[in-house]
């Protein structure tokens, strides 16, 4: 590695031509009692998911799905989400990953552009789908109970988790076609390297989401990639994580369900990632991993009960999605004293991890993202151009090149061709390279502010408000000013019983920021928009500013 150019490759290692099911079958060869799921603290073993998987191949594959349909998934963290995707996959098809919480119009777009004639989808959304329906390609409906595979009383559910649907022409119970089949029915792998395997759409909180292409290749690569560098951090058929960031999130997709099943591990789905939830599954799970975005870690910080919780069974702390406020990381360090904590960097469109702080690595450095996964290169690039390579320590854009480098944007060539040139993803984050070869963000090239002149970061001073130790959360964007172009304005949400004036505020950034970085608007909110993992919406919190 040069380190005058930010230009940095990862060592090389071999990657096995697996898809999914094929990782999956391999664990089940090796773990087959061992649980693979646990939900509502019932188990489901590597022998009976495969099975279960083999069963609803089946069954879709009668409703008349064949290989390369798009079939879509509308499900939180729950053990159908699982089966239901494995299904779709052994069967040749593609998975069409849809966030439960989208409204009407987002769904609609989306399942037209993706072209999904069937929609698999928990009771509580019934309406939502049947008003989609008629606009669009939908021809059959799935519907599942939270208690479909493992014994959940009804009566304990919270209100609205259990809705009876009657099955009609197009819509047909989960849990019937489930069980048209006996148990240990063959079903023949239909999954192939190359082939599209998942079709997950952007956000689109800046326009029209995108279908992100992600094929076999792009996904086991990337596990494998990380498998390499975690070394034995992680260990086959010995790991127990906790699947808090959502399925239909790449994080939960290829983060959590792709790699820990590759590894035998056993995965505790979590559908709602509450407080109450989490610190119960911390309790009585024991998990040896846990993954999530930043807001979780703040939240779980500031609880109450966070000091009494024993957590020596956690061995990595993984947190990807969004920065972690500098602040944060020796509190959580404490606590989790044989933890290892490693900031992930990655995109949809790179399918997962791109880079991370290696888990075996003596040098630690928080606030950095790391260095790439192993087969893969990043490069730092000017911003106007995106043709120079900088050097060490100048801020640039983000550029990765590697396998997991998505296919491309369904049914958007041109998109695709701006996003991806000469093999290149071009990431559209702002960040630098150290002398020691390790990567940071600054920010998201859109979120850049340009107030008289000045570029200034927003994330910078985030990270400022959120050192206050009456500030819960924190989140600054730029807003239109006639005079600097734009000018900063922060939203803070106080933590529980704690004051704070505008004017204290602005003391403390003057403080610690240039004075054409500080603030020059403060607003306190009881909460910040999120994104259904967490992540703080930054651009959303900017739209409805605007509205105003």
């Amino acid at each position: 590695m040069d380190l005058q150019l930010s230009l940095i490759t990862a060592r090389t290692v071999a990657v096995e031509s697996l898809t999914l099911p094929q990782w999956l079958t391999r664990s089940a060869l090796h773990y087959g009692g061992q649980p693979a799921l646990t939900f509502m603290g019932f188990p489901i073993t590597y022998d009976a998911l495969t099975d279960l998987v083999n069963r609803m191949a089946q069954a879709l594959t009668d409703l008349g799905i064949q290989p390369g349909d798009r079939v879509a998934i509308m499900l939180p963290n729950l053990p159908q989400t699982v089966v239901a995707n494995y299904a779709i996959l052994r069967m040749g098809a593609v998975a069409v990953m849809l966030n439960p919480l989208y409204t009407v119009p987002e769904l609609t777009y989306q399942l037209n552009d993706s072209g999904a004639e069937t929609l698999i989808l928990l009771d509580a959304l019934i309406d939502k789908a049947q008003a989609v329906w008629p606009q669009t390609p939908l021809k059959q409906l799935i519907v599942c109970h939270v208690n479909d595979l493992v014994p959940v009383p009804t009566e304990t559910l919270p209100p609205g988790a259990y809705r009876a649907v009657e099955t009609s022409e197009g819509i047909y119970s989960y849990r019937d076609l489930q069980e048209d089949y006996g148990f240990d029915h063959p079903f023949a792998d239909q999954s192939r390297w190359d082939d599209l395997a998942v079709l997950m759409y952007t956000g689109g909180t800046t326009g029209q989401s995108k279908g992100v292409m992600l094929t076999h290749a792009n996904m086991s690569s990337n596990i494998q990639q990380a498998r390499a560098d975690f070394g034995e951090g992680w260990q086959d058929g010995h790991e127990r994580n906790l699947a808090i960031y959502p399925f239909f999130h790449v994080g939960g997709y290829v983060g959590v369900q792709a790699l820990c099943l590759s590894y035998g591990a056993s995965i505790a789905l979590v559908p709602r990632p509450d407080p109450d939830s989490i610190i119960n599954l911390l309790r009585t799970f024991k998990p040896t991993g846990i993954g999530a975005v930043p807001t979780i870690y703040v939240g779980l910080l500031n609880d109450p009960r966070w000091p009494e919780l024993d957590l020596s069974s956690i061995k990595t702390l993984i947190t990807s999605s969004a920065p972690m406020a500098a602040s944060t990381y020796p509190k959580l360090i404490a606590k989790c004293e044989q933890g290892t904590i490693s900031e992930v960097w990655g995109m949809t469109e790179l399918g997962g991890f791109a880079t991370g702080t290696p888990l075996t690595a003596d040098l630690f450095k928080p606030g950095s993202i790391g260095v790439p996964y192993a087969n893969g290169t990043v490069k730092i690039v000017d911003i106007e151009t995106g043709q120079t390579i900088l050097p060490a320590g100048e801020h640039g854009e983000i550029c990765f090149k590697g396998t997991q480098v998505m296919a491309g944007y369904w049914n958007k060539p041109e998109a695709t061709a701006e996003a991806i040139r000469d093999g290149w993803m071009y990431s559209g984050d702002i960040g630098y390279v150290d002398e020691d070869g390790w990567l940071y963000i600054v920010d998201r090239k859109k979120d850049m502010i340009i107030a008289g002149g000045y570029n200034i970061y927003p994330r910078e001073l985030d990270e400022v408000l959120y050192t206050h130790p009456a500030i819960l959360e924190a989140c600054c964007v730029g807003i239109p000013d006639a005079y600097r172009g734009e000018t900063v304005k922060a939203f803070i949400v106080l933590k529980p019983g704690e004051l704070l004036t505008t004017d204290e505020v602005t003391t403390f950034c003057r403080e610690r920021l240039a004075a054409y970085k500080v603030p020059k608007q403060i607003e306190f909110i009881t909460e910040l928009p999120k994104s259904a993992v967490g992540k703080i919406l930054r651009r959303e919190l900017l739209r409805l500013e605007l509205l105003k």
